[in-house]
């Protein structure tokens, strides 16, 4: 079967959050798949190393440590990207945090401050700051990386599913402005997946216990898993696809 609809090559795929967990595994996939990369996130020695093995397979990598909260880093990271490679393709907003656990009514203000700062204006900012590019060149796609906790709330992450669910409407109201010009807009929504960013849930046996119950896969994703279905949202495969919030839960019925 011929699967060249699924090729990046000739294309220049900008990844935040890419040091570690489901970025990395988004940076590789696309490096498989042909593109060149631009990875972001706080610490380049982290990034340097995703980077060599970006080049081991024969690709380009472009490293810029940047913080996701802070709209000057984006800036100068978009700046950055263009100044090297001439244009973006693809953008992957996956940089995020969740620095507590707890009930919603007992969050300090700057707890909720900093989730909503870092996962939702930060996506925002870099959008907006990308996808003025892609609305000169005619052309683009961006993926969110959103969580199921944005469409269904998960006990103890009220903050975080906020700011998830702020990020599927942020998706499906680029999309709409964005259509005109070519550039597609999508979230992918998983629920658990086995990266350090999530290990407190995946490691807890009676919460593990818990959440089977009701997902008939009775597994979580890998971030791999995560990665082949940006693949699929980035590529030719989905030219008619945008403005949809992919939920991946392993069937999750709560």
């Amino acid at each position: 079967m011929d699967c060249s609809f699924l090729s990046l090559e000739g294309k220049i795929a900008l990844i935040t959050g890419a040091s570690r967990g489901i970025g990395k595994s988004i940076a590789l996939c696309f490096a498989d798949a042909g593109a060149d990369i631009a990875i972001a996130s706080r610490k380049l020695s982290d990034l340097e190393k995703v980077g060599d093995e970006v080049r081991s397979k024969g690709g380009k990598s472009l490293e810029v440590a940047t913080h996701a909260r802070n709209p000057e880093d984006l800036k100068k990271l978009v700046e950055k990207v263009m100044e090297v490679y001439g244009k973006i393709d693809i953008l992957v907003n996956n940089a995020a945090s969740n620095p507590a656990m707890g009930p919603l009514i007992d969050t300090e203000e700057k707890i909720y401050d900093h989730i909503m700062e870092t996962n939702l204006k930060g996506y925002f900012v870099l959008s907006q700051l990308v996808g003025r590019v892609m609305r000169e060149q005619k052309q683009g796609v961006i993926v969110n990386i959103s969580s199921a906790g944005g469409v269904s709330p998960a006990e103890g992450l009220g903050p975080y599913c906020i700011s998830k669910a702020g990020i599927n409407m942020l998706t499906k109201a680029m999309a709409l402005e964005m259509g005109p010009y070519n550039v597609r807009v999508n979230a992918i929504a998983p629920r658990i997946v086995k990266t350090d960013f999530s290990k407190a849930l995946w490691t807890n046996e009676k919460l593990m216990e818990k959440e089977f119950k009701f997902t008939p896969l009775k597994c979580v994703a890998t971030p791999e898993e995560i990665a082949q279905i940006a693949l699929y949202l980035v590529s030719s495969a989905a030219n008619y696809m945008t403005g949809h919030i992919l939920v991946v839960n392993g069937g999750a019925f709560f």
